[in-house]
């Protein structure tokens, strides 16, 4: 008997949903199990998943945030961009992240998924979405999540050319090695 539960679990394993629930033991987080979508894959789910997942009747906010391939960089075309990463511990540390989100900000779902492989121009590469009972708290989560995202998970992006020349992209928020949020200020002289 205790053999046909052993066979029975990883199946049952594996049939869960793609959304990580995995808090910084590795142990289920019962507070978060509902909660989060997060999804690191070759197969980003579109913005009107992120978005349904997000809603609930106690919150009157839902904001997003898509990032999508551009065909430019300093004055280069880009064909495509390509992403690289460790898939268990960029989910483990998408969670950690939308749990500190939830201690910092007055959210209730988020939604957090990132491709790996190929995105061509015009495609979305990465999808944010949360939900809370009033748009500020929902705003605020989204901007830091794309900009802790950037710096902290382990995903890495590869952009290419015309001409099959490429470059590995360091984020501007990762620098020698530590989180860093950078401020660009524009020259208005006249």
């Amino acid at each position: 008997m205790a053999e046909s539960q052993d066979q029975q679990q990883p199946q049952e394993q594996s049939t869960k949903s793609n959304a990580t629930t995995i808090d910084d033991d590795g142990d289920d987080d019962d507070d978060y199990t509902d909660r989060f979508f997060i999804q690191v894959s070759e197969n980003l789910p579109s913005l009107q998943e992120c978005s349904d997942f997000v809603n609930d009747p106690s919150c009157g906010a839902i904001s997003t945030f898509v990032g999508i391939t551009r065909d430019n960089f300093q004055g280069k075309r880009v064909t495509k961009l390509s992403y690289e990463g460790y898939v268990p511990m960029a989910e483990r540390e998408l969670h950690k992240l939308c749990r500190q989100a939830c201690q910092k900000y007055r959210v209730y779902k988020i939604a957090a998924v990132h491709i790996l492989g190929d995105c061509p121009v015009g495609q979305a590469s990465v999808i944010l979405a949360c939900s809370s009972p009033h748009r500020r708290d929902a705003l605020h989560c989204v901007e830091f999540l794309i900009d802790t995202l950037k710096a902290r998970v382990p995903i890495w992006k590869r952009e290419w050319y015309d001409g099959d020349d490429a470059v590995w992209k360091e984020n501007v928020e990762w620098k020698n090695g530590k989180e860093e949020r950078v401020m660009v200020k524009e020259n208005r002289e006249r």
